[in-house]
């Protein structure tokens, strides 16, 4: 049992796998990119603005749509392995502040699905400003929150590697 211990507590300090940062870095900008360059457009110049549609709110809308399964592909891929072991790994006084981020984009991936599906399939006409907006809020949200999270975990040279002194009991905690 104690090695299955061991095995558990030096698995949880791994961070996120290279391509799994690949891929959410990858699709984040371009949601980011693609809802930004949107917006511009749609408001300034597009449908926003009682003019018909710019030609390439369309494409912008695909690209972010395509995006978004690749977001939610990746989120599922780290909701798996990262969100559990960084669930244990917070109880530590050093990784306490990840939660409270981790929550946040966890929530905010939550806010951004919802209301990316209800703009999508079936949002009233009466509804979709406020429900783009907040979709709008929630992404830009949500790449302040991933750079202070990241961040966070910049900040502990021992991410990543297990020290010395994080003794394991028996059930796999740390002290």
């Amino acid at each position: 049992m104690h090695r299955l211990a061991q095995h558990l507590a030096h698995h949880a300090a791994r961070p996120i796998a290279p391509w799994q940062r690949g891929l959410l870095y990858g699709s984040g900008t371009t949601l980011l990119a693609s809802g930004v360059v949107w917006l511009a457009l749609h408001w300034t110049i597009g449908a926003g603005q009682g003019e018909m549609p710019h030609p390439l709110e369309a494409w912008l809308l695909r690209l972010h749509g395509a995006a978004a399964e690749l977001a939610l592909f990746s989120m599922g891929t780290i909701a798996a392995a990262h969100l559990p072991q960084g669930w244990r790994l917070s109880w530590r006084r050093r990784w306490a502040h990840q939660r409270a981020s981790g929550l946040v984009l966890a929530g905010l991936m939550a806010v951004l699905a919802i209301t990316g599906y209800a703009l999508y399939y079936f949002a009233p006409e009466a509804v979709r400003p406020a429900l783009g907006w907040t979709h709008a809020a929630a992404g830009l949200g949500m790449a302040l929150m991933l750079a202070q999270h990241r961040r966070g975990a910049k900040r502990h040279p021992a991410h990543g590697r297990r020290r010395a002194t994080d003794a394991v009991d028996a059930t796999g905690a740390a002290d």
